[in-house]
């Protein structure tokens, strides 16, 4: 079940403070409602998935693409303003931390842990190797690093290539989680406004990667690991001041690893967290929480400061960014990719109540799946295809004919199961209830 369906699930196990999402008025079933989201997810993953293969099998159709926009990029960045405007959403449904944590562990760590095993398989008897700098790691503190999924933010090459996002995934549930706890959840505008201020004034001073170089590797990588374990040991207690020390704790973890010890240039990684915020702003707008007119003006705004930090700290690493011969080309890049992902989010939000494509909406339903796997089907596409040197779209082809009963049996076999043990996990609710003036405000109709 994908974070949409569960947001649709009945309301017979919520308490009556729990809103209903944005959309969920009358209609006839889930794909009047909420699919939007999951087809915006479904393009994520896709685009992702196209932009790894594009190289490989339609070189001269992404050469051109790449000079403008770059897919991959304009995927995650969907994917980052969908998980903005769900996962608060899903915290406030429950009121509780432990649930939300549990439910989340269980939804990313089942499919997690078996991508990491396939890829120890691949460069074990296979053909895949090592990614540049992995190898000389501790494997132990690699796997701790992992283990976290922070490890992007933790010095640590990521064994897949697009697993850097769930080390900024994992940030952004830290920071909603303190923000709730802290009664601070509905300054989703301040959030992403402050964001993007701090990208403009301080991007280019945050150092990258410092506190690693600093204090060692393995010594950030236990700390962290530690300070994450005791964060979510609290939490698990279920008891209110239990659940918001380990809100806060890690919050501020979360806090000190992107300002301090981030992979990429920390303007982008702060750019990144306040589209994510964007996209709560969006959510709250949809909830009446805010004005009509805030959702757009944030989001202007966001995307204006995001360029802006690129212009002005990009340096001379074009290539960290999105590509581009220079920096100029990369800052263009760069606008166009966010720009578009805005415009999408912003077109399936305003086209929400009309009927969905299914095979689209599917196909976010197995996104998560689509996003993990899609670099290992690459690995052994390369043992019986070479590089093309002309587009052959037959070989795309393919390469999605493969992929996609993969994602199907993986959402099915391993997705579906791990979600079933979360909510068994989970409890009754319980833990930080809204408080009164929300529950007042709330409206007590069922999602589905």
């Amino acid at each position: 079940m994908s974070d949409v369906a569960w947001l649709q699930s009945s309301h017979s196990h919520r308490p009556a403070h729990v809103p209903d999402l944005p959309g969920a008025g009358p209609g006839p079933g889930p794909d009047r409602r909420l699919a939007w989201l999951d087809a915006l997810r479904g393009i994520g993953a896709l685009m992702v998935a196209l932009h790894h293969a594009g190289p490989r099998y339609l070189p001269e159709l992404s050469a051109t693409v790449l000079r403008y926009v770059n897919p991959g990029t304009y995927g995650v960045i969907v994917f980052f303003l969908v998980s903005g405007y769900i996962i608060p959403a899903s915290l406030e449904r429950s009121g509780s931390l432990r649930r939300f944590w549990v439910g989340r562990i269980c939804r990313l760590c089942p499919l997690l842990c078996v991508a990491l095993a396939a890829t120890a398989l691949l460069v074990l008897w296979g053909p895949g190797r090592l990614r540049e700098g992995l190898g000389e790691r501790d494997p132990l503190s690699a796997l701790v690093a992992h283990g976290t999924m922070l490890q992007d933010l933790l010095g640590v090459p990521n064994a897949i290539n697009v697993l850097w996002t769930l080390s900024y995934e994992m940030v952004f549930y830290f920071l909603v989680a303190a923000l709730f706890a802290l009664r601070l959840h509905r300054r989703s505008a301040s959030m992403a406004l402050g964001l993007a201020a701090l990208g403009i004034a301080a991007g280019g001073m945050l150092p990258v990667a410092a506190l690693s170089r600093g204090l060692g590797g393995t010594t950030v990588i236990a700390a962290t690991a530690l300070g994450a374990a005791v964060a979510l040991c609290a939490v698990a207690l279920g008891r209110a001041p239990w659940n918001r020390a380990g809100a806060l704790l890690g919050g501020a973890l979360a806090a000190v690893l992107i300002l301090f010890n981030g992979r990429i240039p920390p303007w982008q990684g702060i750019a990144l967290l306040s589209l994510m915020f964007t996209g709560t702003v969006l959510y709250r707008m949809e909830r009446g929480q805010l004005g009509r007119a805030a959702g757009p003006a944030v989001a202007a705004t966001v995307l204006a400061a995001a360029v802006l930090s690129a212009a002005l700290h990009i340096g001379s690493r074009p290539d960290a960014v999105t590509g581009g011969s220079n920096p100029e080309s990369a800052v263009r890049i760069w606008a166009v990719t966010a720009g578009l992902a805005l415009l999408t989010f912003g077109a399936a939000m305003a086209l929400r109540r009309h009927r969905v494509p299914r095979w689209l909406a599917h196909c976010g339903v197995l996104s998560y799946s689509l996003y993990l796997l899609h670099p290992l089907v690459l690995e052994v596409c390369d043992l019986a295809v070479p590089w093309q040197q002309h587009d052959t779209p037959l070989l795309m082809a393919a390469y999605l004919a493969l992929l996609l009963p993969l994602a199907m049996l993986a959402h099915r076999l391993v997705e579906l199961p791990g979600q079933r043990v979360g909510r068994v996990l989970a409890g009754p609710l319980g833990g930080l209830p809204l408080p009164r003036g929300e529950q007042r405000g709330a409206r007590p109709a069922a999602l589905g």
